[in-house]
């Protein structure tokens, strides 16, 4: 299978499938309309944002089955990926204080998983010996020494993340607007760990796709509009089909998480 994946910023979302080719082909436009400071917000739950995407949340938004994360499971280890299955969130941010060690640089993409399992709080308090560089980033009130801050950060020891949808032939989907979650997801984090519930595993790599269009960026889109102003954008997708062997950790969880 080949995958195509051009960087993309439209609103909508179309595919093409040919044979065995998936082709994702979208016209580049910037970021976002005007600068946006980052800042920490409050998370959006699904539940809070729900109604106002206007989508249907029982399509994507439920866990998959054990047999479908069995599958799942077996197919990530097969492509070099390290998991863990984990049956509830709290049991997510122990294994996370497990896996990180002292002094290590932590860093991690805007995530409501990784604020649902309680580790964006977790960072703030201090109380973890790690080297927060989010909270060098957040603290930072001038947008392009920020901007120089995230891009140095994305290289830190451990990169924290959700993805949008992981499928059962072990392939980990994800996407944002600025890139600054994908480059470390690509090659610039040393260790990746990629925390999900099990409500977004999907069949195949065209379902990670759909899921993407259908689920998460909506979501994303009003969760945006709340904190920032104005939508959101899908502008950058990254696929990984496989890793070299100790990179990447998936933290899989029993639970619906996040978009």
């Amino acid at each position: 299978m080949v995958v195509h994946l051009i960087v993309w910023c439209a609103c909508g979302f179309a595919h093409i499938r040919r044979r065995q080719t998936y082709i994702l082909d979208f016209p580049y436009l910037l970021f976002l309309e005007k600068v946006v400071l980052l800042k920490n917000v409050a998370p959006h739950s699904v539940e809070s944002i729900g109604a106002e995407s206007g989508i249907d949340l029982s399509k994507f938004g439920k866990p998959a089955s054990d047999e479908a994360v069995a599958k799942t499971v077996e197919s990530l280890k097969k492509n070099g990926f390290d998991v863990v299955v984990l049956d509830t969130a709290a049991d997510a941010l122990a294994e996370l204080k497990k896996r990180i060690p002292p002094g290590a640089e932590v860093y991690n993409g805007s995530s409501t998983t990784l604020a649902e399992i309680g580790f964006v709080d977790y960072l703030k308090n201090g109380a973890h010996g790690w080297n927060n560089r989010h909270a060098a980033v957040m603290a930072e009130t001038d947008w392009p020494k920020q901007a120089e801050l995230r891009r140095l950060a994305t290289t830190s020891e451990y990169f924290l993340s959700s993805a949008q949808a992981i499928t059962q032939n072990g392939e980990i989907a994800g996407c944002d607007a600025s890139g600054s979650r994908v480059g470390s997801w690509l090659f610039s984090a040393k260790h990746l760990v990629i925390v999900a519930g099990a409500n977004k595993i999907v069949p195949d790599i065209m379902a990670a796709m759909v899921r993407i269009a259908e689920h998460a960026y909506p979501l994303e889109n009003v969760r945006a509009q709340k904190v920032y102003g104005q939508g959101s954008k899908v502008a950058k997708i990254a696929v990984l089909n496989s890793d070299a062997p100790g990179r990447t950790a998936v933290l899989l969880v029993k639970e619906a998480l996040g978009y």
